[in-house]
């Protein structure tokens, strides 16, 4: 059984500015804006909600399938999901384009000033998903505004259930879109802000969104997330991280945990909790892949979480 991830492949460049953006930048001189900041640190991390996810589901013990498009500069990634045991084979190269990429600077106040390039992303539309074999489940995660749209246009004519994720690609639609990517998708999951947005542009409000799918999941950081669904609405509390390093990929790691508990038949409750954990078990350290408990101390830490067995 796997499940086939649409969305993005990314590189993050992460640079810390050691002072404050506010001391550099002056209001009466924003109309000639012209700053440069000293960035002695420097890391650059494996990103994008398509790598984000598939790595968190593989940890869960998952067998993800990442369609995505890469540049020319994408050895390092490919080597890298090779080293995971992670399939590249609908992972599409699009010759003289750049892997998506941010370039993130942040300074002493948690501030941060972001440029991203979006590459070979915008050419995800040449990725079809009628190409994967074995796919029970799938994920329309945020990618190029045309290949977000064709694949949840194939997921529903292969009849393959999907969870329709818009994420920040959301604003590239307007509603008679985002309302058809609904009635296509069996699922739907979106931050508070993004459910905000999504109700203001469809007109319709969450409840009225939520009779459009089987599931409609509302996430809101550390108040713990909604699921609405069969007409009720189901309150999934947060789980205690061990530490606040970093929430980048939080969002991507808790909808790894959704799909796992769709495809393994767990109940919305356990679903919801699964997905939490996991949101909790990355905010605990830096850059969207680099924690790595191993699927028994995962099953141990939603027992200590929740004080109830997951498998």
């Amino acid at each position: 059984m796997s499940t086939l991830i649409c969305g993005s492949i990314a590189f993050d460049s992460i640079m810390v500015f050691q002072d404050h953006f506010k001391n550099h930048i002056l209001p009466e001189q924003i109309h000639i804006l012209n700053v440069s900041f000293l960035v002695p640190e420097m890391r650059r991390e494996f990103g994008g909600c398509a790598g984000n996810i598939a790595y968190n589901l593989k940890l869960l013990g998952g067998d993800p399938l990442i369609m995505a498009t890469v540049g020319d500069d994408a050895g390092p990634y490919l080597e890298r999901l090779d080293s995971l045991g992670l399939s590249r084979a609908h992972v599409t190269h699009v010759p003289g384009t750049y892997t998506a990429q941010a370039f993130i600077t942040t300074d002493l106040d948690d501030n941060q000033i972001t440029a991203f390039h979006p590459g070979a992303m915008v050419h995800s539309h040449l990725n079809k998903v009628e190409h994967s074999a074995g796919v029970t489940l799938g994920i329309v995660a945020p990618d190029g505004r045309d290949g977000m749209l064709e694949h949840s246009r194939q997921f529903a004519e292969a009849g393959i259930p999907f969870v329709f994720d818009p994420g920040q690609g959301l604003p590239m639609f307007n509603g008679e879109e985002l309302l058809a990517c609904l009635q296509l998708a069996t699922y739907c999951t979106v931050n508070d802000y993004e459910a905000r947005l999504l109700s203001e542009r469809t007109g319709r409000s969450i409840e009225a969104l939520a009779n459009e799918v089987e599931a409609l999941i509302v996430t809101r950081g550390s108040e713990g997330s909604e699921i609405y669904t069969g007409g009720r609405r189901i309150d999934i509390p947060c789980a205690r991280a061990a530490a606040l390093e970093d929430p980048t990929g939080c969002g991507d790691a808790y909808r790894a945990g959704l799909l796992y508990g769709i495809e393994n038949g767990l109940d919305w409750d356990q679903t919801g909790r699964l997905a939490s954990l996991m949101g909790a078990l990355k905010i605990a350290c830096r850059g969207g892949q680099n924690h790595a408990p191993s699927r028994d101390q995962i099953a141990d830490a939603y027992r200590a979480a929740f004080g109830s067995t997951l498998w």
